[in-house]
């Protein structure tokens, strides 16, 4: 039997990597806690829960600008620097999940699923045309993608229900659901299969559309998964 996607830990304590210690608890509605005395984290302004007075909050810039304005997409996030803790929520059930990169590495996320990510990681993203099209309308949908272009730093994602990871070997395949993926590996190739299924009752058809990913690499799986405005 091939190996299960495996879930992904719920909780994290004391976890240190890329110059910051965070914690991850809560069943529901997880709570992200970040110190970001020594590095800085930024994040969707939104998602802020708490923090310490002694934390500064700034806006950070985005590369691309203008190609993200035109796009309908933010240009700024917000940073927060130290000394202190500050701690992040989303306003929905889900799964808080850290993705360690080290220098060099990316990884591509599905929109506005990130969370926060620290100062030495590299923030673009592209819009992905084809897929969009034939599921959710002319305009597509767009990818994140997080590099570690200036150190090793962490990027923290928020996943709908329960998050899965499945490792993939070198041309091994997976399909999912096309609002069931979360993350990917920029090595792992993303297509799409339409399949038209019939019942010959009228002559009565319908198409069996899912996202098939080819390793090698990690693949994210969110269990209650969701479609974006966007992607409507």
């Amino acid at each position: 039997m091939p190996s299960l996607p495996e879930l992904m830990p719920t909780e994290v304590s004391e976890e240190t990597f890329g110059g910051v210690t965070y914690h991850v608890a809560g069943e529901l509605v997880p709570v992200l806690s970040v110190d970001v005395t020594n590095m800085p984290v930024y994040f969707e302004h939104h998602i802020l829960l708490w923090k310490n007075t002694t934390i500064t909050i700034g806006l950070k810039s985005l590369k691309g600008a203008l190609k993200r304005m035109i796009a309908g997409m933010q240009i700024f996030v917000t940073e927060a620097s130290g000394p202190g803790v500050i701690a992040f929520s989303r306003d929905g059930p889900g799964h808080i999940v850290p993705i360690h990169l080290r220098r060099g590495e990316e990884i591509q996320v599905r929109e506005h699923q990130f969370l926060a990510a620290t100062a030495s990681v590299d923030y673009t993203f592209e819009r992905v045309r084809g897929l969009g099209t034939m599921l959710f309308g002319q305009s597509g949908f767009f990818i994140d993608r997080f590099r570690g272009e200036n150190g090793d730093g962490i990027v923290w994602l928020h996943g709908y229900g329960n998050v899965f990871e499945k490792v993939l070997a070198p041309g091994e395949t997976i399909d999912i659901e096309p609002g069931g993926w979360l993350f990917k590996d920029a090595s792992v190739r993303m297509d799409t299969r339409i399949d038209k299924l019939s019942s010959g009752f009228f002559g009565a058809a319908m198409n069996f559309v899912v996202n098939r990913f080819t390793g090698p690499g990690r693949v994210g799986i969110q269990s209650m998964y969701l479609h974006m405005p966007s992607e409507e």
